[in-house]
């Protein structure tokens, strides 16, 4: 996923972009702060519409300390709510399944419409003057496009549909709406930070060299790419004339355009590749899509959680293209695996200083800015005195900088030479 190259010219101008300090990629500190001021103020997927068809069907999706559920309710609209009862605080339900009628929580029983409303209690005599209507789930900010459930735990970011504009028109042959899941989520634990794994997918700089089945199938994405400045971008690869020496990679080449006849002949072997920051990837094929997001799970810990969902059919040819696709695709995923844990190692080196970044990488820089700008303090070569003492403080101690000290934060980052810079 990245922004046309800059000419020639323009580079020597521009002054040398850096990646983020290595110490951001392993401070609690650090993680806290991103999901407080990153994260949770962003819109996350929590599931596909089709993934919840039936009232009563929910999932779930965890991001840091914080659950939130998706619901169908009775009325087959879709709700999404805090994971917890307002009893206690227990987490209510986990993963996906169904709720026949209500929602129960497992630890004293107090239940929940479908919709939200505190429906009873067990012993309810023992709740004198209790107000039901005061104790209901507490909803989340949910909005759906293009067949997804997105929510948003914090801030006020702007409307999705403003945020994807133009490219809901990319969207609409492939009519995600339609589609259903193929598989279940998945969910897979990484020995790396967060920001290294979105790192990777947010440039194709390493594609040539990291990926050898994809530069065996396709043009680089980073030849057809664009970015609409609202925190999203595209990446379009588009099919070799010249078979792959893989069979699987040239089976898929070779039939996948006469499956997919009702999509434009344009679209038919072409793979493209959409994020949006801070966290979500999207790929798109022919013959099904996938999303996939990066979560934080502790310091230099990250989860990958994503699906693939396709429109229903059962002809033996889709089957065929889509297990060649998958397995093409889980080959990738090892890989991206693998460079990450290299990366996450290397950070750890103290040799390590921020290198130069190529042009290509500058759906990268665009989200290390989005960090700088949420917490100065990412811009510093170092980690602050005062992250060591909230990292070491209970939750009421933690200190945050005050306007003023980002202030001072920015303009010191600047004067030892780790400031913005741009490459676009």
């Amino acid at each position: 996923m990245n922004s046309p190259a800059l000419s020639a010219t323009e580079s020597t101008v521009t002054p040398i972009a850096r990646a983020l300090p290595a110490w951001t990629y392993s401070h609690p500190e650090m993680t806290r702060l991103e999901l407080e001021r990153i994260l949770k103020p962003s819109w996350q997927i929590v599931c596909h519409v089709n993934s919840i068809p039936n009232p009563g069907d929910y999932l779930t999706l965890d991001l840091g300390p914080e659950s939130v559920v998706a619901v169908r309710n009775s009325k087959r609209e879709i709700q999404a709510f805090h994971n917890v009862c307002r009893h206690r605080g227990a987490r209510i339900l986990d993963g996906a399944g169904h709720c026949p009628g209500a929602i129960t929580c497992p630890y004293h029983g107090w239940s929940y419409r479908l919709s939200g409303e505190l429906l009873g209690m067990t012993m309810r005599e023992t709740f004198p003057n209790l107000d039901r209507a005061q104790y209901g789930l507490r909803p989340v900010r949910t909005e759906i496009l293009f067949g997804f459930v997105f929510v948003c735990l914090a801030g006020d970011p702007p409307p999705l549909r403003s945020v994807w504009g133009e490219f809901l028109e990319d969207f609409r042959p492939y009519r995600f709406e339609d589609m259903v899941p193929l598989a279940p989520l998945y969910r897979e634990e990484w020995p790396v930070d967060w920001k290294v794994a979105m790192d990777n997918y947010l440039e194709s700089y390493h594609v040539p060299v990291g990926h050898p089945g994809l530069a065996r199938m396709f043009t680089p994405d980073y030849d057809d790419a664009r970015s609409l400045g609202t925190g999203v971008a595209r990446g379009t690869s588009h099919m070799r004339e010249k078979p792959s020496s893989k069979w699987s990679e040239r089976l898929y080449q070779k039939y996948v355009g006469g499956v997919v006849t009702d999509l434009p002949e344009s679209l038919r072997q072409r793979w493209s590749f959409y994020s949006m920051l801070p966290n979500l990837g999207i790929d798109v094929f022919p013959d099904q899509m996938d999303f996939f997001q990066v979560l934080p799970n502790g310091p230099g810990r990250c989860i990958v959680r994503g699906g693939t969902f396709g429109l229903p059919d059962s002809r033996r040819e889709m089957r065929a293209v889509r297990y060649l696709n998958a397995r093409i695709n889980r080959q990738v995923q090892r890989e991206d695996d693998f460079l990450c844990q290299r990366v996450q190692r290397g950070l750890a080196s103290s040799s390590y200083e921020p290198g130069p970044l190529s042009r290509l990488e500058s759906c990268m820089w665009a989200f290390h800015e989005l960090l700088r700008e949420r917490i100065p303090e990412a811009r510093l070569a170092r980690a602050p005195s005062h992250f060591a003492q909230a990292a070491g403080a209970s939750p009421g101690e933690v200190c945050i900088p005050a306007s003023s000290e980002n202030t001072r934060l920015r303009n010191a980052a600047n004067a030892s030479g780790t400031g913005p810079a741009s490459v676009a």
